[in-house]
């Protein structure tokens, strides 16, 4: 049982580290660069990730995560270790809810939208403008909570 632990916190700190960093690339400048392009540019790019995203290793790494995250959640129930027992489902806890969940009901819904807008006049200029700044709050949400699972499940590693 220990080395399943092991292996599964090594495993789920990895994921949602690499997960934080793809989320903290598009906080920090994707989204900005593409609000300083034409909007018609911005949406015709952001649909193309959207398309692309779907298809690639990413999902491999985003999906397994929060199912690592729930297998960790039952370990650390079932065999109660105080501290880092809390820091593991603490660490699920924040990649399922804020990252993982968060992804599939504000995230996903926004961009299904954006995939539905056409053109270059002020309502699409209006909706750019929307999704850029609602997108974007969500994705440091995303962002910070994939970060902090990461360090709980680092910091639960050291001490089971």
């Amino acid at each position: 049982m220990q080395i399943v632990l092991t292996i599964s916190l090594a495993a789920a700190a990895i994921g949602s580290g690499l997960v934080a960093g793809i989320f903290f690339a598009f906080s920090t400048f994707i989204m900005t660069a593409f609000s300083r392009i034409p909007a018609e540019q911005g949406i015709a790019a952001m649909n193309s990730i959207n398309a692309t995203i779907v298809r690639s290793p990413f999902m491999g790494l985003f999906v397994p995560t929060a199912i690592l995250c729930v297998v960790i959640a039952v370990l650390a129930m079932i065999d109660w270790r105080g501290g880092a027992s809390l820091l593991m489902v603490a660490g699920a806890a924040l990649y399922v809810l804020a990252s993982f969940l968060s992804t599939i009901i504000f995230n996903v819904p926004m961009n299904d939208a954006l995939e539905k807008v056409a053109g270059s006049g002020p309502d699409t200029m209006a909706f750019w403008a929307t999704y850029l700044r609602d997108w974007t709050w969500w994705n440091h949400v995303r962002t910070i909570a994939s970060l902090l699972a990461s360090v709980a499940f680092v910091r639960a590693l050291m001490i089971v």
